[in-house]
Parts: structure tokens; C-alpha cells; sequence
């Protein structure tokens, strides 16, 4: 449920490939981007609509354990209310939608066997979003025909998916949630496919929360995970330059301390059960206003992991 930074264009052509033959050996198992087959761009259209605000107490699942921090909780809990303005603080995050389920579509199709030229390649298959915020990726994976469960920690965040999702009987049927991973676990609950965009910095424990996403993914089933690498790249982007500088995002939005490299990631997800695949980075054209993806993890990252028997 993150915002995620700007990377300016200046740098990320030329930085691409450099990145990626450095790549540490503890990743010359997983592919990248430029490896994949090409896919048609995903259509992401939809109902718009603001949803009105709700309370603005702060709420988040009192019933089952969080794995997110209390600051975090409330960080975003304040800003609740324009999950769907796609000019508001999450704008960001709205451009990026798009590309997010490029990868989604080309990964998740391949690894189930799916033809990704479908409008509907997921019929047939649980997914879910955890850390939906207001549900601006459930909604597109339910188009696209997965049946979808949003997990969110904060009540005000579920209450905004839930009032959007029913704008659209294709998406109504979405299963939303206030509670955590954890709590899904002790459930015994099993999806097909685990993800969890831009939320990992946000946890307390990194390696249990991966280990929870494991534990939620069926056998043979795919688990995908994206944060912010720990760089001085990132730390330039995503701090100095988004909310200081630019005022892009709202100070104190990033933890420098709490990203994780793409090593690191790989390695917590191995030891809870998950073998990454592909992986690929998520750059920013400023002269476009699109993102797109590529082989250059030195910023935001996204990574496709099996689960292992």
C-alpha cells in the first residue's frame, strides 16, 4: 500500500544493463525482464469514482496480530480517503498500476499455464492482495477473471475498497478483509497466487511476514513480492528528491532503513519456502509520465517466486 518513487530518466538507460551484470551470484538462478517474452499491455480501465471519506479515526483489524508497524498503520490510515483519486497522493501509484500488471500478467500466465492474450487469463484461480489499500490492484486482477481476496490492516482502507469495488459487478465479488497474513495463516487459508506490492518495508519482520506468504501460497502456487531496494539511488529518490525536494510524497512516507536489497529479499524468501524466478525493476520516464519495466533493480524491484516442495 505504498507509494512508490519517481526514477528520473537521466540515469536509468544508462544504468540498466551495468546493474545487471553485477548482479551478486545469489541471483544468477532468477531471470530479469529483459529474458521474458513480450506481452500486449494490460487494460486496467475502470470505474474512477472518489469514494466519499468515512471516519477519520484511525482503525485498523483488532481481532487478529499485524505484522505492520503502529507508525505505519497510522501514516497511511491519515490518507485513507484518496485510495481512488487518481490525482491525489497515490497518483503515483495509479501510473504505475498498469506496469505492475504487465508483469503480473506475463509471470502469473506463464507459470499457470494461462494464454495471456485472454481478457480473462485467471478464471479459475484464488488470489490474494495483501496490503490492498483501496483495492486499485485487486480490482483489475478480478477483471481479469482471478477470484480475489484484499487484506488490509486498516479498517478505513477495506471500508473505501469495499464502497469502490461495488461500483462494478465484475469487481463486487471481491472478498475484503481487515486483518493480516498472519491471521489468514492460523486459518489455514491457501491462494493460488501470493502478492504483496509495496508493503514489506512496512513490516516489522520481514523474514516472518515472507514466511507468512509462504505459508498462504498452495502448493505449485506463486508467491510475488515488490518493495524499494536499498541503495543510494533509492535514498536520493525516494527521500531526498520525492519528499523533500519535489514534495512528491509526504515526509517521512520512506525508511531507508527498512528497504531491503534484491539479495536480501531473495534470501528471506528462500528460507521461508519461496524460490525467486524472474525478476525486474520498475523505472519512471518523466519525459512520458509512464513506468515501465526493466532489467535495472536499483530502485524498485519486483520478484516471482515459486513455491517450494
Amino acid at each position: 500500500m505504498l507509494i512508490p518513487i519517481f526514477v528520473m530518466a537521466s540515469s536509468m538507460f544508462l544504468a540498466q544493463r551495468r546493474w545487471f551484470l553485477s548482479l551478486p551470484r545469489n541471483l544468477s538462478n532468477a531471470r530479469f525482464f529483459s529474458a521474458l517474452p513480450s506481452e500486449h499491455p494490460v487494460s486496467v480501465s475502470g470505474p474512477q469514482n472518489n469514494v466519499g471519506p468515512e471516519s477519520n479515526k484511525f482503525e485498523k483489524a483488532s481481532s487478529a496480530p499485524s505484522s505492520l508497524k503502529e507508525p505505519e498503520l497510522a501514516k497511511f490510515s491519515a490518507i485513507a480517503d484518496t485510495w481512488w483519486d487518481s490525482e491525489g497522493p497515490f497518483k503515483p501509484l495509479h501510473k504505475m498500476n498498469p506496469t505492475r500488471l504487465a508483469f503480473l500478467r506475463s509471470t502469473l500466465c506463464r507459470h499457470f499455464r494461462k494464454d495471456p492474450l485472454s481478457a480473462r487469463p485467471f478464471e479459475g484461480l484464488r488470489f490474494i492482495d495483501v496490503g490492498c489499500g483501496g483495492g486499485i490492484l485487486s480490482e483489475p486482477l478480478a477483471r481479469m477473471g482471478a477470484t480475489v481476496t484484499g487484506i488490509d490492516a486498516i479498517e478505513k482502507n477495506i471500508k473505501i475498497a469495499r464502497l469502490h469495488a461495488n461500483l462494478d459487478p465484475t469487481t463486487s465479488t471481491i472478498e475484503y478483509c481487515c486483518t493480516t497474513a498472519e491471521k489468514l495463516v492460523e486459518e489455514q487459508r491457501k491462494f493460488d497466487a501470493v502478492i504483496a506490492l509495496e508493503v514489506i518495508e512496512h513490516v516489522a519482520d520481514a523474514a516472518e511476514f515472507c514466511k507468512s506468504l509462504s505459508a498462504l501460497t498452495a502448493h505449485e502456487g506463486a508467491t510475488v513480492v515488490s518493495t524499494i531496494n536499498r541503495s543510494m539511488r533509492s535514498y536520493a529518490t525516494a527521500i531526498v528528491a520525492a519528499e523533500y525536494l519535489l514534495q512528491w510524497l509526504p515526509k517521512g512516507t520512506h525508511q531507508w532503513s527498512s528497504f531491503l536489497t534484491p539479495e536480501e529479499l531473495t534470501m528471506i524468501l528462500k528460507r521461508a519456502g519461496v524460490d525467486v524466478k524472474e525478476m525486474a525493476g520498475f523505472v519512471y520516464n518523466p519525459l512520458t509520465g509512464r513506468w515501465s519495466l526493466s532489467d535495472d533493480i536499483s530502485v524498485n524491484f519486483i520478484a516471482y517466486g515459486t513455491k517450494e516442495k
